[in-house]
């Protein structure tokens, strides 16, 4: 088995993904561990300085560093206010593969990216110090990410899964990214910063552009920690769910039955479209003008502008990511909501 960088090129060899990534990065979607034993990138997984080794049954995995404009990946280096974080941010990618001939048709290919944000300080528009205790979990929908690949090589998924995971902390210090400022986004669009503390959407703008444009998924599906408003409108039981694929909706649907992980279909309401217009930029992370509200929809339109043409979910789990107590077979802390919701999908569509 060997390793390699998101360009292609092999880093390593390696043993197994499951030994190395359950005791180090997805332990700490599952129970919360204090980010300072895992880091950015996942120490756990992360040897001699080396960027990142994991592998499972037929898949290949690596990271990259995200340094300067030549990965063009400004989201990640810049707007987590990476300059002032001990972490090097990342995009990592761990991808599974079916052992097996491959189907006349080819294997379908589902991305899963997750938001990575293993601690949220807000940046520059800082937080409240309560609302910053939980931030160890902001990195929830990069844990369920990883977790859907990893169960999908456990069950043998006649599907190729991918996991693309941008990994960063949102720091405070000299080299914070500051509102006002203009990124450049993998791909070449521009985004205007009005709050630094919606960092969420500006290193998911990088991952699902870098999935667009370079592994061609046959369905890309986004999972982040992302709005209050999500949480506000649905409470903490729902997730809200985003497409304008009504296929893949009501595949999402059944497997939020099936799954016991409930999900709700939002409007991609485009009367808001404009919320997202900049007069410096291609586009406004958050609306200018509070009067459209609905902030769980206008950031979904924001990272519908990274998606190509591909057939798209959305799932915002700010709620449910997150139990205050234990219930049910939920216990308090990180849930991990998502991971079977997306491994119940990953079944039916077999």
């Amino acid at each position: 088995m060997q390793f390699r960088c998101i360009g292609g090129v092999v880093i390593s060899a390696a043993s197994d993904l499951g030994d190395l990534l359950e005791q180090g990065f997805i332990e700490l979607g599952v129970d919360g561990e204090p980010i300072d034993m895992h880091g950015c990138a996942g120490r756990a997984a992360q040897p001699d300085g080396m960027d990142a080794h994991a592998a499972v049954g037929g898949s290949l995995g690596g990271s990259q560093r995200v340094e300067g404009p030549s990965p063009g990946c400004a989201g990640i280096c810049d707007a987590p206010s990476a300059g002032c974080s001990a972490s090097t941010p990342r995009l990592v990618t761990v991808e599974y593969t079916p052992t097996g001939e491959e189907p006349s048709g080819g294997w379908r290919h589902v991305v899963v990216v997750g938001k990575g944000i293993t601690y949220d300080t807000g940046g520059l528009s800082i937080k409240k110090r309560e609302a910053m205790v939980p931030m160890k979990t902001d990195m929830a929908g990069a844990a369920v990410a990883l977790a859907t690949v990893l169960g999908a090589a456990a069950a043998g998924s006649a599907h190729r899964v991918t996991a693309v995971l941008p990994l960063a902390e949102n720091h405070v210090g000299g080299a914070s990214y500051r509102p006002s400022d203009v990124l450049r986004i993998y791909g070449g669009t521009t985004v205007e910063i009005a709050n630094t503390d919606a960092e969420g959407r500006i290193v998911l703008a990088d991952a699902l552009a870098f999935a667009d444009a370079r592994l061609d998924p046959d369905v890309l599906i986004d999972v982040a920690t992302l709005t209050g408003a999500a949480s506000i409108g649905l409470g903490r039981l729902h997730a809200a769910l985003y497409s304008a694929d009504p296929e893949l909706v009501a595949a999402l649907e059944a497997a939020s039955v099936e799954s016991g992980e409930p999900v709700w279909h939002m409007p991609l309401v485009e009367e808001y479209r404009d919320a997202v217009h900049s007069d410096v930029a291609d586009l406004r992370h958050v609306a200018s003008d509070r009067s459209y509200g609905a902030g769980s929809i206008t950031a979904a339109l924001f990272l519908r502008e990274f998606v190509g043409a591909r057939r798209w979910v959305h799932l915002d789990i700010a709620g449910p990511a997150r139990a205050s107590a234990d219930k049910h077979e939920i216990t308090e802390g990180a849930t991990g909501f998502g991971a079977r919701l997306l491994l119940s999908y990953l079944a039916a569509a077999g």
